[in-house]
C-alpha cells in the first residue's frame, strides 16, 4: 500500500508528516531521504511481512520455555521448625536449611503466640529465645517472605518444664580430673541430662574444676553458667533445679543448698543396696542393754516411796506461770524502788545514836553526873533512854516495811 505524506518539520532525529485529513506523524527523519524538506511530499509503501514475523515467533516461544524450565518448575518451600531442648526458662529452635529454588530471600520471621518475636539473619539455624515462664506452653512458627511469595512453617506448640525435671539440662565438661568426670558421666545419665563435648547454644551450663581452654573460654563469651561438678550432684541431691550462686567457681561452699534426698535417689538406694540389705533392714534385731544398778529404798515422806525423791509435780499452766513471772517482776520493781528510802532511814538513826554518845561522854567529863552517885538516876534514864530509841528504831522500821508493802 502507497501512502503520500507532506513534510511538515524536520528537526534533528525526527520528522514531522502530515497526511491528507491533517493527521500528525512523527517519523524518524534518518529513513527520510536527505534531500528533504518543510513542504517535501514522500511516498511510503506499507506492507505485512510474514516470514520476519513467523521467525519473531518462534524466537519468542523459545524464549518463553527457556524462562519456564530454569525459573518456573521448582518453588521455594517452606520452613520446617523444631525444637532442640526447653529448659525451665527457656527453648532452643532449629530449622533445616531454607530451600529458596530461585527466589531471592526477602526476610525470615520468628513468632511467637501469633506475636511477632524478631528478625533471624541469614545465615542462622537456630535461635534461643530465653525469659519465659516455668511449666507454660508457647505457640511458635516461621514465616518466610521471598521474591516468589510468602511461606509460612507449621505451628510448634513447646511447654517448659518444672523445677523438678532435670532432663533439660545440657553441660559441656571442661577442665577436671579423670575420676570427677567419671562421676559426672554417671551423675547425668542417672538425672537424665545430656552432655556435649562442645558449647553449642542449647549448652546450659559448664562443668569445670580450672578456668582455662578454649571451651572455657567461648562458654564465657556465650554467658553460659561455669559451674563447679558439685553443682549436678547438688540437683540429684534435691531433685530439682538448685541455683547455681553457690557453685560457681570462686564461690564460697557455705552458699550452697543443702536438702533433703529427693524420692527418686531415695529409691535408688535402695536398689543399689540390693535385696539382701533390705532384708536385713527388715529383720527384727535384738539389743542387749547393760542392767540398771539398784538403789536403796528410803521413806522420803511422799507415802513412803523409793528412790529417795519426791515425785515431779505436774508443769503448770502457761497463764499462770505468766502470772506469776509478772508478780515477780512487779515485786522487783518495788523493792529497788524502796531500798533507797530505807537506807536514808537506817543513815538517819545511826548519826542520832553518834550524837547521844557524844553527849554522854561530854557530860562525864564534866563532872554533871557520875555512876557512882546517882546509880539508880543513870540505869533509870539508860533504860528511858533504850525505850525511846527502841522506840524510835520500831517506829522507823514500822515506817519502812509499810514502805516496802506499799
Amino acid at each position: 500500500m502507497l501512502v503520500s505524506l507532506t513534510v511538515g518539520k524536520v528537526d534533528a532525529g525526527v520528522a514531522v508528516l502530515l497526511t491528507e485529513d491533517k493527521r500528525l506523524i512523527e517519523f524518524p527523519s534518518i529513513l527520510l531521504p536527505p534531500d528533504i524538506h518543510s513542504g517535501s511530499i514522500v511516498d511510503i509503501n506499507v506492507s505485512r511481512n510474514l516470514p520476519a514475523e513467523t521467525r519473531a515467533d518462534q524466537h519468542f516461544s523459545a524464549l518463553q520455555n527457556e524462562i519456564y524450565s530454569s525459573f518456573g518448575t521448582a518453588t521455594p518451600s517452606a520452613p520446617v521448625l523444631r525444637c532442640r531442648n526447653a529448659t525451665q526458662t527457656s527453648v532452643v529452635l532449629e530449622w533445616d536449611p531454607l530451600d529458596l529454588a530461585t527466589a531471592e530471600l526477602r526476610s525470615l520471621s520468628l513468632y511467637r503466640n501469633g506475636t511477632k518475636a524478631g528478625v533471624i539473619p541469614r545465615d542462622k539455624l537456630s535461635t534461643k529465645i530465653s525469659g519465659l515462664a516455668l511449666d507454660t506452653d508457647y505457640t511458635f512458627h516461621l514465616v518466610l517472605r521471598t521474591s516468589a511469595g510468602q511461606y509460612s512453617s507449621e505451628r510448634l506448640v513447646v511447654r517448659t518444664q518444672k523445677m523438678t525435671d532435670l532432663s533439660g539440662i545440657t553441660i559441656t565438661p571442661g577442665v577436671m580430673p579423670p575420676q570427677l568426670r567419671e562421676n559426672l558421666e554417671e551423675t547425668a545419665e542417672r538425672v537424665g541430662a545430656k552432655m556435649v563435648e562442645t558449647v553449642r547454644i542449647d549448652t546450659t551450663h559448664f562443668v569445670c574444676t580450672e578456668p582455662r581452654g578454649q571451651a572455657w573460654e567461648k562458654a564465657v563469651e556465650m554467658n553460659v553458667p561455669v559451674v563447679v561438678p558439685d553443682w549436678l550432684m547438688g540437683c540429684e541431691r534435691e531433685g530439682r533445679v538448685v541455683g547455681v550462686r553457690g557453685y560457681y567457681l570462686d564461690a564460697d561452699p557455705k552458699l550452697r543448698q543443702m536438702g533433703q534426698p529427693s524420692q527418686q535417689v531415695m529409691a535408688a538406694q535402695r536398689l543399689s543396696t540390693g535385696p539382701n540389705s533390705q532384708q536385713q533392714r527388715e529383720s527384727p534385731r535384738i539389743e542387749h542393754t547393760p542392767p540398771t544398778p539398784e538403789r536403796t529404798t528410803q521413806g522420803d515422806g511422799f507415802g513412803g516411796q523409793a528412790g529417795g525423791e519426791p515425785p515431779t509435780p505436774p508443769p503448770k499452766p502457761a497463764s499462770e506461770r505468766l502470772a506469776e513471772e509478772r508478780a515477780s517482776g512487779e515485786e522487783q520493781q518495788m523493792g529497788e524502788t524502796a531500798r533507797p528510802k530505807v537506807d536514808a532511814q537506817e543513815r538517819e538513826v545511826s548519826e542520832e545514836d553518834e550524837e547521844s554518845d557524844g553527849t554522854e561522854q561530854e557530860e562525864r567529863s564534866a563532872g554533871v553526873a557520875s555512876p557512882e552517885q546517882q546509880p539508880k538516876t543513870k540505869a533509870a534514864s539508860a533504860d528511858s533512854d533504850e525505850d525511846d530509841e527502841g522506840s524510835e528504831r520500831g517506829e522507823g522500821k514500822d515506817d519502812r516495811f509499810d514502805e516496802v508493802a506499799l
